[in-house]
């Protein structure tokens, strides 16, 4: 009997023993471990008026203006800040669900369906002849996939 309790005893000690390596372990930096990467910076590269004042980011060598947080319906007006042209590419992150159409007037007219599956937000880039040089600003319209506002 005595050497029963000697062994439970011992096989308590060390499964005590392997739960604080294993805690311990928790605060290694593993090899294989890295940390996620910084956001990237905002900038101000257009004037936004309107409801939703997005944020902008440079991905590479496209303007993203992060519109993930808004959802319903709205507009926003957008012209180059100055000093500033328009950007060569310019994209919209959005947030599927959120609203069912995106709809961008410049030089020309693009409508961007929305879809409304998935969970993580897509980068839907505008296509080159929506904007040129001489567009005077550009405007951003979302709201259910029936009509834009």
């Amino acid at each position: 009997m005595h050497a029963r309790l000697a062994s439970g005893t011992t096989a308590r000690a060390a499964a005590l023993g392997a739960l604080l390596i294993l805690g311990g372990c928790s605060h290694l930096h593993w090899p294989w471990h890295r940390a996620p990467p910084p956001p990237p910076p905002p900038v101000h590269a257009l004037d936004v008026s309107g409801a939703a004042s997005p944020a902008q980011y440079w991905k590479r060598n496209t303007l993203l203006l992060d519109l993930s947080g808004v959802s319903g319906s709205g507009s926003i007006v957008l012209t180059p800040a100055a000093g500033n042209p328009w950007p060569v590419r310019l994209a919209f992150r959005v947030r599927p669900g959120a609203f069912g159409v995106l709809e961008v007037r410049g030089a020309a007219r693009e409508v961007l369906p929305i879809d409304s599956t998935g969970v993580r937000p897509v980068d839907l880039e505008l296509p080159p002849e929506i904007y040129g040089a001489s567009t005077a600003q550009i405007t951003v319209a979302w709201g259910p996939a029936a009509a834009a506002p």
